[in-house]
């Protein structure tokens, strides 16, 4: 933020959400810079109609706003991430997510900070006036894990009995910062199940495991149909 402050840049966070959240998150979080909340796509619309950036959008269903203790509102759906810069003379970067099971229906797959600003440093350095073309191939902030992996990580997060998102809850936590809590949740109930299968007698832990199946089979496959999309142009 400093660097970009000093070459006369700015940072805002533009968000499907209703305002009124967006300035919560911006508060609770602390962050440096403003959240616009913009839940009837009114920005996203001028930058489409513009041809700046055509932001994928995604209909929220109960399992996203199930659980939170905000009412969610968004009327035309929620945004999928993207990056815009632009100066008063051209675009300087851009990058906008396409949802795949790759990405976690565009829960990551995301280009990291430091690679974004060296990308507009390098389009201010650049005496063309060409606008800067999408960045389909970003450096990423990690590998995002397969698929399974990640709608078992939902499930961790429900209590393995039905996947629950990692949505902004209202109390001040980074949902994110959730994930070490919910991989270990995960590994011990993996390990429990081992542990049924070496020291219980093995018809008591298949009969187990026969009851439990339906349940996770549900909670997986609501995963997949909600998160597994394939956007394509």
């Amino acid at each position: 933020m400093d660097a970009i402050r000093a070459a006369g840049g700015e940072v805002y966070a533009v968000t499907s959400e209703p305002q009124a959240l967006a300035s919560r998150a911006q508060d609770d979080w602390q962050l440096s810079f403003e959240c616009v909340g913009d839940p009837h796509q009114e920005i996203a619309d001028a930058a489409r109609q513009q041809g700046m950036l055509d932001l994928r959008t995604s209909e929220v269903g109960e399992f996203i706003t199930r659980d939170t203790s905000w009412g969610a509102s968004h009327p035309k759906g929620f945004y999928q991430p993207g990056v815009l810069a632009l100066n008063s003379e051209r675009l300087l970067y851009r990058w906008q997510s396409i949802p795949n099971r790759e990405n976690m229906g565009g829960a990551g797959g995301r280009p990291t900070e430091d690679y974004v600003w060296q990308q507009i440093q390098a389009s201010l350095a650049d005496t063309s006036t060409a606008d800067a073309l999408l960045d389909e191939t970003p450096v990423t902030g990690g590998r995002a894990p397969p698929f399974f992996v990640f709608s078992l990580m939902l499930m961790a997060h429900g209590w393995f009995l039905r996947p629950k998102a990692f949505t902004y809850q209202g109390d001040g936590v980074n949902p994110m910062q959730r994930f070490p809590l919910v991989l270990m949740r995960l590994v011990g109930f993996i390990g429990c199940w081992i542990a049924a299968f070496a020291l219980l007698p093995t018809i008591w832990a298949g009969v187990a495991l026969a009851l439990y199946a339906p349940v996770a089979i549900r909670g997986i496959r609501k995963v997949y149909t909600t998160f597994a999309v394939e956007i394509v142009d």
